[in-house]
């Protein structure tokens, strides 16, 4: 069944890395397309290694590749752990540029390699690069990407992957988790990669890419600082709000009747006495009571001597 490429111009060339059309799938490998640009110590090991020779020499096919690296690649450093020769260092691999002590190969580099020699298409990049079943097929893509691509395409290829929050272990044996965001940044930034070196980016490409980051990070700051202005106007609105709503709940809420006390009450309300009868109140009444008696006994003696009198 034929491809289905994405509509181009016919006069036009697309400037989109991850747009697919009938010119552009096939990629072409900036640089030396022999080696991959990778260097010498590295691409001798994989050439020579018996992995290549009678395992991945028998794949013919993408999708064949795909399989193997899948099942079989662990990490995505050059060497496998605990085999790089660390002494003796000379010769030809002492002054060359990105070389480091040999050892054995890595499962990783070689699929890398025979990926490079099957010519795969940009579609067959994007699988990689999208893969969801392993994070190693994905960092294989990002490194093929790093090593092959031209340098003022490398922020298009790895820029909409900046905020990717997958994580990967690169390293042989692990301990050097991180996220495809931070994976693709390190890979614009730095050109050592455990023990080898990614091809050098232009001085002028390198600084158009520092600049890039500077104003993204400007622009995260910006964005920020306008997420916590609208935070604090909502919070304000919420605080404004409130007390209006508080005083709708008092007017709907009927006020109770309160019921007032004499301190004497409020001191001694707890005691049987004052439950059957409040003693202050009783001896207020008890005084009005012999107050009012006296006033009848005054009278009384007052009317008495008025009737003696007449």
């Amino acid at each position: 069944m034929e491809d289905l490429y994405d509509d181009e111009l016919e006069d036009e060339e697309t400037t989109d890395v991850y747009r697919v059309t009938k010119r552009n799938n096939i990629l072409v490998c900036h640089g030396n397309k022999t080696s991959m640009n990778l260097n010498a110590l590295v691409l001798e090991n994989v050439v020579q290694s018996q992995y290549n020779k009678n395992v991945l020499v028998e794949y013919t096919t993408f999708q064949q590749l795909l399989d193997e690296a899948f099942y079989n690649v662990r990490h995505l450093e050059p060497w496998e752990r605990g085999t790089r020769k660390t002494q003796g260092m000379t010769g030809m691999c002492g002054g060359v540029r990105g070389v480091g002590a040999g050892g054995v190969v890595s499962t990783a580099f070689c699929c890398l390699y025979k990926f490079h020699t099957l010519r795969i298409t940009r579609r067959q990049l994007l699988m990689l690069i999208d893969n969801r079943q392993s994070a190693y097929l994905r960092g294989l893509g990002f490194i093929y990407v790093r090593y092959t691509q031209p340098p003022a395409d490398l922020w298009s290829w790895f820029e909409p992957y900046f905020d990717d929050d997958e994580e990967v272990d690169p390293r042989s044996g692990g301990g050097d988790q991180m996220t495809f965001g931070n994976f693709v940044r390190l890979m614009l930034t730095k050109l050592d990669w455990y023990g080898t070196l990614f091809p050098r980016i232009p001085v002028p490409i390198q600084k158009q890419i520092d600049e890039n980051f500077t104003a993204k990070r400007q622009s995260s700051l910006q964005e920020f600082e306008r997420n916590r202005s609208r935070e604090r106007d909502r919070d304000d609105r919420d605080r404004q709000k409130r007390p209006r709503e508080e005083d709708k709940k008092k007017e709907e809420v009927p006020t109770k009747k309160i019921r007032t006390r004499c301190g004497h009450h409020l001191r001694h309300h707890h005691c049987t006495k004052h439950r059957k009868k409040c003693s202050r109140k009783a001896k207020e009444e008890r005084q009005k009571r012999e107050a009012e008696k006296k006033e009848e006994l005054k009278n009384g003696s007052s009317a008495d001597v008025h009737m003696g009198d007449a």
